[in-house]
């Protein structure tokens, strides 16, 4: 694993940290933050295993369109469109006024970002094709 994939690993990571906390602030979550960094840990995740494969990521926010880049490089990994598409909006959705995730939209969020992060980590290190 070079240092690039490394460092997009540890931008992620750092975006994960920050949604559990803001998740769990004493006396005040911070469900928006929540959302927005539970999206970003996975888009950094998925870029990362892009750059592992030496294609380089386009600049989007979108986790359905880096899933189909990601799809014929590793065929056997299965990403939720639903899971996708709900993060990409929640986390872009609620960073300006007008909207603001609730205490469920946070719990989903962490849900799946939990989940594919624990399957995006094992393709990168592991570079084998079991999917999320």
């Amino acid at each position: 694993m070079n240092g690039t994939v490394r460092e997009w690993i540890e931008k992620a990571e750092g975006d994960f940290d920050i949604a559990l906390l803001a998740m769990h602030a004493p006396g005040r979550p911070h469900y928006d933050a929540v959302c927005f960094h539970a999206q970003q840990s996975i888009e950094k995740l998925m870029k990362g295993l892009l750059v592992r494969q030496q294609t380089r990521p386009p600049l989007t926010h979108n986790l359905s369109q880096l899933a189909d880049l990601i799809a014929p490089l590793y065929p056997a990994a299965i990403f939720l469109v639903k899971e996708l598409r709900f993060l990409t909006r929640v986390g872009a959705g609620f960073r300006y006024p007008g909207e603001s995730a609730d205490k469920d939209d946070a719990a989903a969020a962490i849900a799946i970002c939990t989940r594919l992060r624990e399957a995006l980590l094992k393709l990168i290190t592991e570079g084998n094709a079991s999917g999320p």
